[in-house]
């Protein structure tokens, strides 16, 4: 945190100067400490919210708060103890568990902010976007790109919960949140019939890009849904190649990547899977930016800064900037992430480092 000396001096010019400064709402730049600081200052603190507790409070919430009420989405915002009580997870990004039950709609708004939904469980829920169906079932990535109509519908019998994660923080403190209800608009398509129209066009594939492809491709990924089948195929055969970094490690990582260009999905977020195999050993590595962390499957434990928590389905982890990371698994551990890494690249910002377990015990006393 920035301070600034309060001792009067003793030269009455000096003193006069000062008030003077402070009267025109400036400050002196020599008075000013911890504007600069050896490593990164962070408000916000490591911290996990246990899957459990989210989905008995999202049931409760289903039941007492209808969706109108809840001002057209049911959504339980992490709240990162260090920031002082706003609805944020970490400094940059907003997550969330959103909770949608048997015949519910959300209906359609629009909002800069850049959104993502990653299913932790269940089906039979679809999202429109841009009037794009898009079927969620566990492990799928949905993006909600900027500015983009949205809606949830659950036609089925029993409920859903997912993960929602926006740059709404960042968004907000570059002064650029618009939002617009839908008033009544609804997707032309009922249900998702099939791959939707993103799917048909630009999930065919590596490498298999349809005729006519726009050039420069959009700020974000054309691909709206990333399915939990290919994403689980793709870590499998890292893991099954025996001459491959992953076989020796016992550690699979894949990035969801933009078919058009292999750049991340959105410009302000990126969206990765980790697959850890029991008996995988790395040490603790720190990087600017924040993350959030939802494990999707298996159970293991995740040491936040040299502090080890058990992790098991449906855990929401807060990783903010520079903070010490390290995994071990219990048993399979499949772990989605998402963090701000695009930006800090595009600042040239970001840095990554290994802290050895010597470093660590340092740091830790």
């Amino acid at each position: 945190m920035t301070t600034q000396r309060f001792d009067a001096p003793a030269d009455p010019l000096l003193h006069a100067l000062y008030g003077d400064l402070a009267e025109k709402d400036l400050q002196p730049l020599w008075r000013l400490h911890g504007l600069l600081t050896p490593t990164p200052a962070v408000t916000a603190v490591p911290h996990l919210w246990r899957g459990r507790d989210l989905r008995d409070l999202g049931e409760r919430a289903g039941r007492l708060v209808p969706v109108d009420r809840g001002g057209d989405r049911r959504v339980l915002s992490l709240s990162n103890p260090g920031l002082g009580g706003l609805p944020y997870a970490t400094s940059t990004l907003w997550g969330a568990v959103q909770y949608l039950g048997p015949g519910e709609t959300a209906p359609a708004h629009r909002h800069t902010p850049a959104a993502l939904r990653f299913v932790l469980g269940g089906e039979g829920v679809w999202t429109a976007v841009n009037g794009d169906p898009l079927a969620m079932s566990a492990g799928d990535l949905i993006l909600t790109p900027s500015w983009t109509w949205h809606e949830h519908h659950n036609p089925g019998d029993t409920p859903m919960t997912w993960f929602d994660a926006l740059d709404l923080p960042l968004v907000e403190g570059l002064g650029a949140v618009f939002f617009e209800p839908g008033d009544g608009r609804t997707a032309a398509t009922t249900s998702p019939a099939g791959h939707s129209a993103s799917e048909r066009r630009f999930g065919g594939g590596p490498g298999l890009l349809p005729d006519g492809t726009t050039t420069p491709p959009p700020s974000h990924s054309p691909l709206l849904r990333y399915r939990w089948a290919d994403t689980d195929r793709a870590l499998a055969g890292q893991l099954s190649e025996p001459a491959s970094q992953a076989a020796r490690s016992g550690h699979a990582h894949i990035r969801y990547a933009d078919p058009t260009s292999g750049r991340d999905v959105m410009p302000t977020m990126r969206c990765e899977m980790d697959r850890y195999l029991p008996g995988h050993t790395a040490p603790a590595v720190r990087r600017t930016g924040s993350s959030l962390v939802a494990v999707f499957r298996g159970s293991g434990t995740v040491a936040l800064d040299g502090t080890h928590h058990d992790i098991e389905p449906g855990d929401l982890i807060a990783v903010p900037s520079w903070t010490a990371v390290r995994v071990l698994a219990h048993e399979t551990l499949d772990l989605f992430t998402v963090n701000d890494a695009p930006v800090l690249e595009t600042l040239a910002l970001y840095r990554t480092e290994e802290v050895t377990e010597d470093a660590q015990n340092v740091a830790d006393n």
